[in-house]
């Protein structure tokens, strides 16, 4: 099957405007071509769960990358095709952040159902933040102290604090880890999200062109997180607002997200 390109865009800051939602106009697109034969994904850090919900207008029935690359999901069956956990050494991981007064969330599957466990008492006003957006979400999992983090299958910490913080344990994971250390477009609080070796987005992308026989990639993004799958991608797109960093790597800029901007050049390029 040879010409088959496969799409795949980030959501927060490309695919989605800054209302965390897809735009009608983007929706009806998306829909709209990939009715004629175009080959679309995202490639979120966000969960099934919540990637769902801002991206409600769309029609996707092919696999969704989620949580960075920690998983490859069928989105219509919601089976996992792709999973990278924490094996055990992440333990003395959450250990060292405890040592460091930093407290995460860390999201682990626990008796075959995703978590997302956190300390109430020792949430950083960033975390709050994030905890608040998340308001009766049945994966929330509050826990009476940092140890009880550890259990489950993990396959995904976020610490949301200071850089001060935070920069050292990311100099000091980065090489072991698969580490994105950037501030949140949201909130505007510093992040660093951890998550196994072979988390990565290219990963997950690289393992989708398998899946669908795909033989060439576009990427759309706007974050460093997205550095990875724009290295690994044929094109690369990043949107006007994206970090500049990643413009770096981009084959093009296009217009921003709260311009549709990846509907926009979907709309004039694809050629069903």
């Amino acid at each position: 099957m040879s010409g088959r390109t496969l799409y795949v865009s980030d959501l927060d800051g490309t695919l989605l405007r800054s209302n965390e939602r897809t735009s009608d106009y983007t929706n009806s697109v998306i829909n709209t071509l990939t009715e004629q034969g175009m080959i679309f994904s995202y490639a979120t850090a966000r969960s099934y769960h919540t990637a769902r919900k801002v991206t409600a207008g769309l029609n996707a029935k092919i696999p969704l990358i989620i949580f960075n690359g920690a998983f490859v999901i069928d989105n219509l069956t919601g089976t996992h095709l792709l999973e990278h956990y924490f094996d055990d050494a992440a333990d003395s991981l959450l250990d060292d952040l405890t040592a460091h007064e930093i407290y995460p969330i860390v999201y682990s599957f626990q008796d075959g159902a995703e978590k997302f466990s956190f300390v109430p008492e020792l949430a950083t006003q960033g975390m709050q933040f994030f905890l608040d957006s998340r308001k009766g979400d049945i994966r929330r999992n509050p826990v009476g102290n940092p140890a009880a983090l550890k259990a489950g299958r993990k396959f995904y910490i976020t610490c949301i604090d200071t850089p001060e913080k935070l920069l050292p344990i990311y100099e000091t994971y980065r090489n072991q880890y698969h580490c994105v250390y950037q501030t949140d477009m949201y909130s505007g609080t510093q992040w660093l999200e951890i998550m196994p070796p072979a988390a990565t987005k290219a990963n997950a992308v690289r393992k989708l062109r398998e899946l669908l026989q795909c033989d060439r990639v576009i990427a759309f993004g706007d974050g460093k997180n997205d550095i990875d799958m724009f290295q690994s991608a044929d094109e690369s797109y990043a949107v006007e607002n994206a970090d500049e960093e990643l413009k770096s790597y981009a084959s093009a800029v296009i217009p921003s997200n709260d311009r549709d901007g990846v509907a926009h050049w979907l709309a004039a390029h694809f050629h069903g």
